[in-house]
């Protein structure tokens, strides 16, 4: 076989995965060159690269997605090879057909494997060859909604709606009730165009809380193939992943054997070469059942190299180097227990809702593998994937890897943007997970216990944020006064009067609530906090009159309402109706003059890969509307005017 050496390679991606295989390629002595666009120019994964190529806009269409681009920045940097990583082009055909055409050797299979892999329905037709079990379903090409209706209805509700290009949960809907068919199937091919830019889906017969349960291997140009154990996947929102763990709690020697062998044989059948990850969806009577195939490096690839100490990376690179595979199955050794947990910017409370914005301050775990590209005054843009880290904690049993992945995921601090770090801590200690039985319906199930209203730890927050703010922690001066603090979070203000007296000792009243602590500022802004005999360090940041607080493993951000005017609790939403975020318009769905009811939504944001809905927040008339569909936006630019019915009467 053919051996294809190379010493430079370019990363086609950016944030923690870039500087991953970046550690991996100069450990093994090669140079590298990043690419980057408008939104990264300063980022991290830039400055750690022995090069950086310039490569166009935030828009990933006219950057990460851009392939003459990229091949452009290889050939001027000198690069001999190219690593996808994951997403953006990772399991794109053409680019993959483009680098070999172009001399350059593509870190991954063949394009002629990702052509007939990324597409579900060839995908499917491969496994049943290869006798792999497959969820019955609807792979046709009439794409027409009552065909696809008819379809559904013969399948049997509830039916699962899938794009049958791309994945991550994009073009994905579940489908119950035949009356939420036609919604279901419009959103979801509207969301799959958007996403892979191809709209056709398939259907498949639902498999009610499952796990998600899938295999690693590895496989050499000589057809030489290993899997290295299966892992976890089944905590989700939206269909995509947030904790990942292997060994699975499910999985017993004889059923990992079962499925390993299924994921070996594919991979001979379909003649596939480098790192490539088997996804199953396992029932409770322990069938598993074909679902898709990634041909890529999967992000939770870490916990599989904490059990086995192997570096995927390295093992994907010395394959497309021609390398043979030195291991055998029986070599595979899967030692202990690994949990990775994806911290992403997003509001759990407006579900899930991705973020974007400045870092304030950015201290992640020591005792943790922390992959990530993080610093203080980072950006997160709103164009990209909403993941800001992985942590991953490796243990000797499943309990020792999940005591400390809550230490350290408490011990991370993040402010400037939401995250659904307090989310993650409660999923970890819920007895369903610490039991191992969470399936795939694991959050919506106990949504009541990870996501309660009010959030839990809410109002201790803000009387230490209160405290804090009205004793001045900045100075060391005493005082003896009552200070009235007023906070504003979501749609909610709290009110506080907070009695300060001699060395920051305070007494803060909220509501029927009472509590009394001293406050000690410290430096980098951390405050010491002392009550109820108990102390610990806090931290706050200020960016303009947004306060976040860093408290028992989880941060807050609130409004500080303090010197505004005070609204009255009888109004209602302003009609001016603003993005909830940074993002691209992807379509309008009123006209001005039309009569539009509260919750009816008006505009539909592309950002971080999904789309987002923005709803009037009064009933009345359209007024005004401001943007069309590709408009750029920022958070908080108003996009439609409503005039209230009793205006417009009058």
């Amino acid at each position: 076989m053919l051996e294809t050496p190379f010493q430079k390679l370019l990363i086609a991606n950016r944030g923690e995965i870039a500087l991953r295989i970046m550690g991996t390629a100069q450990r093994m002595g090669m140079a590298t060159v990043a690419v980057y666009s408008d939104a990264d120019r300063d980022a991290t994964h830039v400055r750690v690269a022995d090069q950086a190529a310039y490569i166009g806009a935030a828009a990933p269409s006219q950057s990460y997605l851009n392939i003459d681009v990229i091949l452009k920045a290889a050939h001027e940097s000198g690069a001999q090879a190219v690593h996808p990583g994951y997403g953006f082009l990772a399991e794109n055909a053409d680019f993959a057909e483009a680098c070999t055409a172009a001399g350059l050797i593509f870190v991954g299979p063949s394009a002629d494997t990702i052509r007939r892999m990324g597409d579900k329905l060839a995908a499917k037709a491969a496994m049943i060859e290869a006798g792999v079990p497959c969820v019955p379903g609807f792979f046709g090409d009439d794409q027409s909604p009552s065909s696809l209706q008819r379809e559904a209805e013969q399948l049997g509700f509830p039916v699962m709606i899938k794009a049958r290009a791309g994945g991550g949960g994009r073009g994905m809907r579940l489908v119950t009730r035949y009356e939420e068919f036609d919604d279901a199937l419009s959103s979801a091919k509207s969301e799959a165009m958007t996403a892979f830019g191809d709209d056709r889906i398939l259907l498949e017969r639902a498999i009610e809380t499952p796990r998600h349960v899938e295999v690693q291997i590895l496989a050499d140009r000589r057809g030489h193939v290993i899997h290295l154990g299966e892992r976890d996947c089944s905590v989700q929102r939206r269909h995509q992943k947030l904790i990942e763990e292997s060994p699975s709690p499910a999985v017993n020697a004889d059923l990992r054997d079962r499925m390993g062998r299924a994921s070996v044989r594919a991979a001979q059948a379909i003649g596939y070469e480098g790192a490539g990850t088997f996804e199953y969806l396992l029932d409770g009577q322990g069938k598993f059942f074909f679902m898709e195939m990634n041909t890529r490096l999967q992000v939770e690839h870490p916990v599989t190299e904490a059990l086995t100490g192997l570096d995927l990376v390295e093992w994907q690179m010395r394959i497309a180097m021609g390398e043979d595979l030195t291991l055998i199955q029986d070599d595979v050794p899967l030692h202990g227990h690994a949990i990775e947990l994806r911290l992403c910017a997003e509001d759990p409370g407006r579900d899930f809702l991705p973020q974007s914005g400045r870092v304030l301050n950015w201290q992640p775990a020591t005792d943790l593998r922390v992959d990530h590209a993080m610093c203080d005054g980072a950006e997160v843009p709103a164009q990209y994937d909403s993941m800001i880290a992985k942590l991953i904690a490796h243990g000797t049993s499943r309990e020792d890897a999940r005591r400390r992945l809550v230490a350290g995921l408490k011990q991370t601090i993040v402010t400037g943007v939401r995250t659904n770090q307090g989310v993650l801590v409660d999923c970890l200690r819920h007895p369903v997970f610490v039991e191992g039985d969470a399936t795939t319906g694991f959050i919506a199930q106990h949504k009541c216990d990870l996501l309660p209203d009010p959030p839990a730890g809410e109002t201790a927050a803000v009387m230490v944020l209160s405290a804090i703010l009205a004793a001045g922690a900045g100075t060391a001066l005493p005082h003896r006064f009552a200070v009235p603090i007023r906070l504003g979070r979501d749609d909610k203000t709290f009110e506080a009067r907070v009695a300060v007296k001699r060395y920051g000792q305070c007494e803060v009243a909220l509501g029927e609530g009472f509590t009394v602590l001293q406050v000690t500022a410290l430096s980098g802004g951390a405050v010491r906090i002392r009550r109820d005999g108990l102390q610990e360090v806090v931290h706050m940041a200020r960016d303009g009159d947004r306060v976040w607080l860093h408290i028992e493993g989880q941060s807050w951000d609130f409004a500080d309402l303090s010197f505004a005017p005070v609204h009255t609790a009888d109004e209602t939403g302003t009609g001016k109706i603003a993005a909830s975020m940074n993002g691209t318009v992807s379509s309008v769905g009123v006209v001005t003059g039309q009569q539009v009811t509260k919750g009816q939504v008006l505009v539909v944001l592309e950002a971080m890969k999904m789309e987002h809905d923005q709803r009037s927040d009064i009933t009345g008339t359209v007024a005004a509307i401001h943007v069309s569909p590709g408009d750029q936006v920022t958070a908080q630019t108003v996009l439609v005017e409503v005039a209230p019915d009793d205006l417009i009467d009058n």
